[in-house]
C-alpha cells in the first residue's frame, strides 16, 4: 500500500476550525473536522472511524459548506487500498 503524503491545507484547516466551533454541527461533522485539524502539519493517516464520519458529513443535506470542506480533506488523507 502507498504511504499517505497528504496534509490538511490552510483553507481546509480554517473550515475544520469553524466546524468545531459551530453549535449546530453534527457529531460526525465535528469528528471529521477534528481529524482534519489533527493532520494539518503531519502526514498521519485518517482512521477508518474518522473516514466514516467524513463520508456521513459529505452525504448530509444539512451539513455546512465548511463541514463538507473539512470532511473532504479528511477523506483525502485516507490511505489508498490499492
Amino acid at each position: 500500500m502507498a504511504k499517505n503524503t497528504e496534509k490538511t491545507g490552510k483553507k481546509a484547516a480554517s473550515s475544520a476550525s469553524k466546524t468545531l466551533r459551530s453549535t449546530t454541527a453534527s457529531k460526525a461533522a465535528k469528528s471529521s473536522a477534528g481529524s482534519a485539524l489533527a493532520q494539518s502539519k503531519t502526514t498521519k493517516e485518517t482512521s477508518k472511524k474518522a473516514a466514516s464520519a467524513a463520508s456521513k458529513t459529505l452525504q448530509s443535506k444539512t451539513a455546512s459548506k465548511s463541514a463538507k470542506s473539512a470532511a473532504g480533506s479528511t477523506l483525502t488523507q485516507r490511505r489508498d487500498k490499492k
